[in-house]
């Protein structure tokens, strides 16, 4: 029986403690590759825990892939092979303003001047008081000085602000001279086009953001699909594909909401560190909706090789309006970065860089995170009620629905003259087919739709699914 100490006077929960000893045994290959973990109960009881306790800290590790269930059996241990890079949130050092104990030097404002479609937060949930008086705030204590040019990398007080806040909230260690700011996440698909360079081979994911493709194509660059399952991109496919930089989203692939588990993480690891010239572009848009568990580390924070580029926004968290994404540079990328492209000013406003630094400071931007989730997290179970009802469960399922802000519609044995696009458009206008999100046709999507359902009411969609099912499958 596995024993562990689970200490209910520290601030983590103890299903969090239990996740990361359970975590630890299994990477320091105590616990192998298809042991039969204990059940939940047997385990509460010998620990002396609730039992929800146990059930949250099998979740969290089935999330990331440490284990895996079987129906009417119990929960089993993934085979997991830990190589050349960190498997936990808690194996990244505490932040000391360094990565991997290297110094990013930061470069004066005068050098560096020389030198998806996101779903809107709700407006009502939006804290526009708050927002005003940060405004006025920066405009007060700034003065003309916000009309002076900053420097090209983004201000270092946004920069600090951020890199404090990926460690808070999930557990990156990045040193601010990583980090660069820029006015929405295509400014960076361009310019890593530009600096990577065109005739290098790009991979995308198929399904995918089309935005993603768009840009690639707009820059000559050549792209390549790769085929996903369950888990995400499949490892083989990408080492057939032929390229040297992959575009992914680890977590919550949209439209499938695939979450890619810790083996498979590894396996897209050891085909980066495979080449000499491969790397990752990790697109983190909305790790942030996360509805239960704690988050899933990102592949950056497992990097040591040097070869993962991190792309995140607050588009997605804030509101389309606030163009303001940023990108990590492994701490090697740095200099070459400056070198070919601190030609470039930043794109986004001292004004607003100032305000959003403010908004994160002040602990408002975790705040709004967190009422986004609240709100966020019981629209969605109440649409999932809607689906599970008798007239709707027998022609139709939501899956992959456990964050993000989109799910999966997936019909049942759809009629072939049945155009399930016009009639999306016509009952269901929140919600397209996943095919329009591919590079190249894959069938196994075709009776499948994604929702996004920020601004959608349980009684709306009841309305439109019960027009759309009754047209569909009309005897």
């Amino acid at each position: 029986m596995l024993t562990y100490v689970l200490d209910a006077s520290l601030q983590q929960p103890l299903y969090e403690q239990l996740s990361e000893a359970v975590k630890s045994d299994i990477l320091a290959g105590h616990l192998k590759s298809g042991d039969k973990l204990p059940s939940k109960i047997s385990l509460a009881d010998h620990l002396g825990v609730s039992k929800i306790t146990v059930e949250n800290a099998y979740a969290q590790l089935l999330a990331e892939g440490y284990i895996y269930s079987r129906e009417r059996s119990g929960y089993y241990v993934e085979d997991i092979q830990v190589a050349g890079f960190s498997a936990s949130l808690d194996a990244n050092p505490a932040f000391s303003g360094a990565s991997a104990g290297v110094f990013i030097p930061e470069i004066p404002s005068e050098a560096s001047e020389e030198n998806r479609s996101a779903s809107s937060a709700a407006a009502e949930l939006f804290p526009f008081s708050v927002w005003s008086r940060l405004m006025r705030g920066v405009i007060l204590d700034s003065g003309p000085d916000i009309l002076a040019p900053g420097p090209g990398q983004g201000l270092r007080q946004l920069r600090e602000a951020i890199a404090k806040d990926l460690f808070k909230r999930r557990g990156m260690s990045v040193d601010p001279g990583q980090i660069f700011i820029g006015a929405g996440s295509e400014y960076f698909y361009n310019m890593l086009v530009q600096f990577f360079g065109r005739t290098r081979k790009y991979a995308l994911e198929n399904p995918g953001h089309r935005k993603i493709g768009f840009v690639y194509e707009a820059n000559d660059a050549e792209i390549v699909p790769l085929k996903l399952d369950q888990g995400g991109v499949i490892p083989g496919e990408l080492e057939k594909s032929g390229a040297e930089i992959a575009h992914i989203t680890p977590f919550n692939h949209f439209p499938t909401g695939a979450v890619m588990p810790i083996g498979r993480r590894q396996q897209i690891m050891s085909w980066l560190v495979a080449g000499e010239n491969r790397y990752i572009i990790e697109d983190d848009y909305d790790s942030e909706f996360r509805f239960s568990g704690r988050p899933i580390p990102s592949m950056q924070s497992m990097d040591t090789s040097g070869r993962i580029i991190y792309i995140n926004t607050f588009s997605r968290t804030i509101a389309p309006a606030i163009r303001i994404s940023y990108m990590i540079l492994p701490a090697g990328l740095v200099e070459p970065w400056r070198t070919k492209m601190g030609f470039y000013n930043c794109t986004v406003p001292s004004f607003e860089q100032l305000t959003l630094t403010k908004f994160i400071e002040g602990g408002y931007f975790e705040r709004h995170i967190n009422r986004l989730k609240k709100h966020y997290s019981g629209l969605l179970e109440s649409l999932k009620s809607v689906v599970l009802r008798p007239e709707f469960a027998e022609y139709c399922k939501i899956i992959n629905a456990g964050s993000g802000l989109n799910f999966i519609l997936e019909f049942k044995d759809i009629p072939a003259d049945s155009n399930l696009r016009s009639l999306l458009n016509l009952y269901l206008p929140q919600a397209s087919l996943i095919e329009d999100y591919c590079i190249a046709p894959d069938a196994r999507y075709d009776n499948c739709a994604v929702v996004d359902y920020t601004g959608l009411s349980p009684e709306k969609f009841g309305e439109g699914l019960a027009l759309l099912v009754t047209t569909i499958y009309a005897k």
